[in-house]
């Protein structure tokens, strides 16, 4: 299965040992995890922005991320679909990538509960989705 997690997601998994932390981890030993340039640049901004994570540590998520996820570059959505257009950008990858779930706490995207036949799930709800799948 190939899941995108929204850049909240990948951030939480990298700074805190809850749950999204175990879904990240899950998911890159057990599925495909897609990610796109706008994902990976947000992570990275807000990491050494937000979370004062200095250059090295910053270059270090960098080439984690290009070992162990698949770059896709987002493909161009027929209308805005978000009322956040940059949660479009998460939506444009996804759609992509071909994947089955984005995986997210961002308010805006779970509102839309699906795109097309992408779920949109929070990191909690990810182990029942995947048992449905």
């Amino acid at each position: 299965m190939i899941v995108v997690f929204d850049s909240n997601v990948i951030i939480a998994a990298l700074i805190a040992h809850g749950t999204s932390a175990e879904v990240f981890e899950h998911a890159l030993a057990n599925h495909e995890v897609a990610v796109g340039p706008f994902i990976v640049a947000e992570v990275l901004e807000k990491l050494a922005g937000k979370f004062a994570f200095g250059a090295a540590r910053v270059a270090e998520v960098e080439s984690f991320l290009s070992r162990h996820t698949r770059r896709v570059d987002a493909v161009a959505l027929p209308s805005p679909v978000c009322r956040d257009p940059d949660d479009d950008n998460v939506l444009a990858i996804a759609t992509a990538a071909g994947a089955a779930a984005i995986v997210t706490g961002d308010r805006d995207l779970l509102d839309l509960g699906a795109y097309g036949a992408i779920a949109i799930v929070r990191p909690s709800d990810f182990w029942a989705f995947e048992r449905r799948g």
